[in-house]
């Protein structure tokens, strides 16, 4: 299957940390002119939170939610040479190699339920969304949304299909729903899950989400705790993916039980 059709630049400047996260994303710029998000392979959960980042995207992207565009970072050794903060030197110096990256939104601001208004067919989209990918981390704690040129856009997926991290288990999930569908920030206006949950269903087909699961580079599926190949991880993901659409009732049943 023929992979997505990802850019690939060079980090030419570091800008400044985001510090509200704990993985500490930065700003920086690239040999096209852009500035992006810049998401750390050598931050705490290496570049399995990159896999996670990469396919929740663009499963968002593919059902018709906002994304920024997502890009494959090349990061060389020179910055962690001049970078004071010895916790940011680290990380720089952990993350040298192939890392991935979000178009920066300038100007966007973080969602707040309180105040911005999601009409009922996107709040729905994010919803069943998440409760496809596992997304553990939208809650109204930390929203991971954006209000940009007043539309909504989804960020930072890097905490979805956790099962990855322990591949000795992962079949365990296959059959699992997603019970903390109850605290999602968007579940109150979330009203046309069953509509939704069917155009999802016919949206992804298996040809979409193959391209997008060939799209994870090769390096990033390599670990020495993990005794599987790229090739058998890609079809783990790819299992665990049309699984969860084919259960995509209970999915939907889960969440409107939680409304």
């Amino acid at each position: 299957m023929k992979p997505l059709d990802l850019r690939t630049v060079q980090v030419v400047q570091y800008i400044k940390p985001l510090r509200e996260g704990g993985s500490l994303p930065a700003i920086v710029k690239a040999d096209d002119g852009f500035q992006y998000v810049l998401k750390f392979r050598g931050a705490g959960q290496g570049t399995k939170a990159l896999i996670a980042e990469l396919m929740g995207g663009e499963l968002a992207r593919a059902i018709g939610l906002k994304v920024p565009e997502l890009v494959f970072m090349m990061l060389d050794d020179s910055f962690s040479k001049t970078e004071p903060d010895e916790e940011i030197q680290d990380l720089l110096k952990f993350s040298v190699g192939l890392n991935l990256g979000l178009h920066f939104l300038s100007s966007a601001m973080t969602y707040d339920p309180l105040v911005t208004p999601v009409d009922a067919y996107t709040a729905s989209k994010v919803v069943l969304l998440d409760s496809l990918i596992s997304n553990i981390d939208r809650t109204a704690k930390n929203t991971n949304l954006l209000h940009w040129n007043r539309e909504l856009w989804a960020i930072d997926h890097g905490a979805s299909f956790y099962f990855h991290h322990q591949w000795a288990t992962w079949e365990q999930h296959l059959t699992r729903t997603f019970p903390l569908v109850k605290d999602h920030v968007l579940l109150s206006q979330a009203t046309q899950l069953r509509d939704v949950a069917s155009e999802i269903k016919a949206t992804l087909t298996d040809a979409i989400i193959a391209s997008i699961i060939a799209s994870i580079p090769d390096e990033w599926l390599r670990h020495e705790s993990d005794n599987l190949s790229p090739d058998a991880m890609r079809a783990n993901y790819h299992r665990y993916l049309t699984s969860r659409l084919e259960r995509m009732d209970l999915l939907l049943k889960e969440a409107e039980d939680a409304r």
